[in-house]
This record gives C-alpha cells, structure tokens and sequence, in this order.
C-alpha cells in the first residue's frame, strides 16, 4: 500500500512578532477576503439585530437573534466537519458562500419592500448561518494547508484579528447606515445588501486557488456516517480535545449574557438607537484587535489556563457593570476590555485544538469545537433572554454573573496546552500492509469486523513497563478505529502477552494503518523495545467468520 502523500506548500517562515503568516501569499489573500466578509457579517449582526428592536419590544425575540446565529452549528457542526475531511474542501467552500450570498440577497429583497417579519427575519439569520456552519470547519481546516504547523498559533491570532478588526468596523458602520435612513427598514435592507456583496471576496479567492492537500489517503473515501463516528470516536479517546471542548461551552454558555442582552441594554437602560448599540458592539471589536495585536506577546509570558483565568474575572465584572452602571462612558471603556478577554480566550481554545489533532480529523474536531462554542452561545442566549423577558435584564445578567462565578473552579482542572505538543506528521511505514486474499468466503475488503492479534514476549522484569506502554497503545487504536481493545497474559506462559483489537471492517484497518503519526509510532516503538525473542512480534489478521451453507453463498 502506497503510504500518504504529503505535499508542503510553502516553506517555514520565522514568526515576525506573530505577523509572519501574513508573508505568505495565499493565507494573506485568505485573510484579506475573510477580512471584508467579516465586515458585512457583522454589519448585518448590529443591523439585524436592530431590525428586530423595531419589529417587536420581546427580549426573548431579540435574543433569539443570537440563537438564530448559534444554533446551525449545534446541530451541523460535526456534519460539516466530516464533509470538510471526506470531501474536497475548495469546492465545498465554494458552495457554501455562494448559499450565504443568496440567502443575505433574499433578505435584503424581502426587507426592502417591506415583507419582513420577526419570524422571518429569525428564519433567513438561521438560512444564513446554516452556510456558515457547513463553512467554518473547512475554511478553519486549510490553515495549516496555508502555512507552516509552528506558525499556526499567530495564523490563529490573526483570524482573531481579521474577525474582531471587522467587529471593531462593522457595527459602528451598520448601526450607522442604519442611522442614515429614515426607516429602519431601508437601512437594514442597505446593510444587507452589502454584506450579500462582501461574499464574493471570499468566492475570488476561492475560485483562484490551486489547492494541494496536506493529507491525501489512497484508500476510497469514508462513508458520511463512517466519518461523523470516527470523529467522535477520536474525541472520545482524546482527552485534550475534551478539555478543550468542555472549557470553551462553559465559557460561551455564561458570556453569551452579554452578547444576546447588548442590544437590550443599549435600548432600554442607556436609550441608545441604532448608532448607539453599533459603538458599543464596536467597543468589544477594538478590545478584540489590540488582544490579537498582543497575544503573541501573552502567550510567551503565561500560560493557556492563566490567559482563560484572567479572561474568565473580566466577565464576570464585564456582566455585573452591565447589570448596574448606565453611565455609558464606563461601559464603553469595560466593553474594550471584555473584547480583548475574548479574543484571547478564543483563540486560546481554537489554538488547543488546532494542535491536538492530525490531518485526517481536523475538521471533524474543528466542527465538534465550532459546535460546542455555538452550542454554548446559543442556549445561553435562550436562556438569558427568557429570564430577562420574565424578570429583568439585570437579574439575568447577574445570575450569568454567578453562573460563571461557581463553574470556573470545576471547569479550571481541564487542563488548555500544557506540556510538549505530539508530532502529528503522519508516519512512513517501512513495511508494506498485509494482503487481503480474496477468495469465495470474503469477496470484499469492506468485510469484517476484523481482529489483530500481536503477540509479544516479555521477561517478568520488564512487565510493570510493558503494561505502561501497552496501555498508551489503547488510546491509540481506539482513536484510529478501533471499535474493541484489549491485552491479555498467558496463565501458562506469563512472558507472552497478546494485544488484540478489532476493526469494523479491514478496510478501516488499512485507514487506522494511514492514520498512525510520528507520536503514535514512538509509542508503538517503546511496547517493541520491550519484547525479547529473535523474532519481532507476531501479527496475526482475522476477519469474522461468518455461516457457509454452501460454496458461493452465506447465511
């Protein structure tokens, strides 16, 4: 079996303050596209937002808004993240931004004449981002196809910055062409137009990109169904990744207090219009760009759980100044300060998992990560907005406020980066894969399940290590494939121990084969070191064996 082909792209560049991926041609027009879709995205945010302050007085309406925007990747995140690892992820990037264009350029048609209602607005904000749900895993997933793997971190930083510059613009800037106009409506529609527009950025770039893949398998592609389990099977197996994941949902979950009740605040408490939410959304982008300005800096000083610590104490009095100051003087400047916790948090977590995962299941964890982020915001959202529609918005804000206060410390012993980051360059086999033999019995290498069987020979004073490293090996298998694993030791013989695990089918074996990494065989290469016969280990293959009734057929 041929092993991978990995194709570099471009060559390792040193990391100029955190700007070096900028001197890469294709992540700088990335970038740059991304940078101007930002900005309309978030035009539309403040002017949609609006447009339903002006369409209903409810704050759960208006809070919905958020869920509108949030719940698509709760339920496609990993869906998307399959595609992006199964299909070619040009194309699908392609489509996926075109979807966003049409349904931003329906809504502008419907809003301009006048045909808009909450519910529709509320429809078209969630057509909308079912686009970006299936989008982000994959548009996320190329980074590392863009740039060097050691400039990933600052690449991180500045997507932040791209997102949050656009933050720091596009609400002042949709709040006033909102402004501008002397209904509401025509202003919304405008933004809306615009934003339709800034799509074809992000399509350019596409369109003119020659890509080449950083992971490319010989093997037939997977099963939607095949790669959605296998993402969730790596997950399962990774503790990394659950840390990664558990922090950023109890975070979002708590914080979304202010992004769904903003708007809320900026109406009623501060009599603000439209102009007025806009800067105060704005405020949080400016504080977002000098983060992504100065996060690389941060990172060489503290670590990952101190950097999401510090942020977590800057939400905590961020919500409870929104609970009870009006003055909007000392909002604005606590907003700022509350976008550089943001930023730095998330691109925190992004970082953690950009890190922790190989190429093959990138952007299914991406998806997975993209999910439980919007998860978070959006029953958050749904649930600050109902007690605030029923009580008040202070009380909601304050019990957000106390929410996050007493999960910190639970949520602070899942551990963010720590210690030396796995070698995830996929491994060059030395030998050949073993041969499936067809023959009347088994006619497909799709058959299974299969089971491998190593069996080692290991001297009783080498025992405590073996059983150490064997044990690491579990974790392995189970995040390449394998659906059962196991060691056993000969009640005869103690010296021989037999590792078996079983795939569903062999071709998942020759898959779990491509998706060994350089970490993965250090550690398959210390349960080797400790086996003692003339003779490596001996691997045996079997697949089940089913019923013959006769030759040719099977029951």
């Amino acid at each position: 079996m041929d092993t991978p082909e990995i194709t570099p792209e471009v060559i390792p560049l040193p990391s100029a303050g955190g700007f070096g991926p900028l001197r890469i041609a294709l992540f700088r027009d990335r970038w740059i596209a991304s940078t101007i879709s930002s900005v309309g995205t978030w035009m539309q945010d403040t002017a949609g937002t609006w447009l339903m302050t002006s369409l209903t007085s409810s704050p759960l309406l208006i809070a919905l808004m958020q869920t509108a925007a949030s719940l698509p990747v709760l339920f496609l995140g990993l869906l998307a993240g399959a595609t992006a690892d199964v299909f070619d992820r040009r194309k699908l990037l392609i489509f996926w931004q075109v979807w966003m264009l049409a349904s931003v350029a329906i809504l502008a048609v419907l809003t301009f004449f006048g045909h808009i209602s909450p519910w529709a607005l509320l429809a078209f904000t969630f057509l909308l981002n079912i686009g970006s749900a299936m989008n982000n895993p994959a548009w996320q997933a190329i980074v590392p196809e863009l740039i060097p793997r050691e400039l990933i971190p600052d690449a991180v930083s500045l997507s932040s910055a791209s997102n949050n510059l656009a933050r720091a613009v596009g609400p002042a800037l949709g709040g006033l062409m909102v402004a501008a106009f002397k209904k509401t409506d025509n202003g919304a529609g405008a933004v809306f137009f615009l934003n339709a527009i800034s799509f074809g950025a992000v399509i350019w770039v596409l369109v003119n990109w020659k890509r080449i893949p950083l992971f490319k398998s010989t093997l037939p592609a997977e099963r939607m169904a095949g790669s959605m389990r296998a993402g969730l099977r790596y997950i399962r197996y990774a503790p990394d990744i659950q840390a990664s994941l558990l922090r950023a949902f109890v975070f979002t979950f708590f914080v979304s207090a202010v992004w769904s009740l903003l708007a809320v605040v900026a109406q009623r408490d501060l009599h603000q219009g439209a102009m007025g939410y806009g800067i105060l959304n704005g405020s949080m982008g400016l504080g977002a760009v000098i983060a992504a300005s100065t996060l690389h800096r941060l990172r060489s000083r503290f670590s990952a759980d101190s950097i999401i610590a510090a942020s977590t104490g800057v939400y905590i009095v961020t919500l409870l100044i929104l609970a009870f100051i009006k003055l909007p003087a000392i909002i604005i400047a606590t907003l700022i300060v509350a976008g550089f916790a943001w930023t730095s948090t998330m691109a925190t977590l992004n970082t953690s998992v950009q890190l922790s995962v190989p190429a093959w299941v990138q952007a299914r964890v991406l998806g997975a990560y993209l999910m439980t982020f919007q998860g978070g915001l959006a029953l958050g959202s749904v649930l600050w907005g109902y007690i605030a529609e029923h009580t008040s918005t202070t009380k909601a804000l304050v019990t957000a406020a106390v929410g996050l206060s007493i999960s910190y410390p639970l949520a602070r012993r899942f551990h963010i980066l720590r210690g030396a980051r796995p070698d995830f360059t996929p491994y060059q086999w030395k030998r050949p894969a073993p041969q499936f033999v067809l023959d009347y019995l088994d006619s497909e290498p799709t058959a299974g399940p299969v089971r491998i069987s190593i069996t080692y020979r290991v001297p009783l004073e080498n025992y405590p290590a073996f059983t150490r490293a064997i044990h690491q090996m579990r974790g392995v298998r189970l995040r390449d494939g394998a659906i059962r694993w196991g060691v056993f030791r000969d009640v005869n013989e103690p010296e021989n121990l037999n590792e078996t695990f079983v795939m569903e089918s062999w071709l998942d074996y020759l898959r779990s084969r491509e998706r060994v990494t350089a970490s993965d065989a250090l550690i398959r290469e210390g349960v080797w070191a400790l086996h003692r016969a003339d003779t490596p280990p001996i691997t045996t293959h079997q697949i089940y064996a089913k019923e013959i009734t006769e030759p040719g057929s099977s029951s």
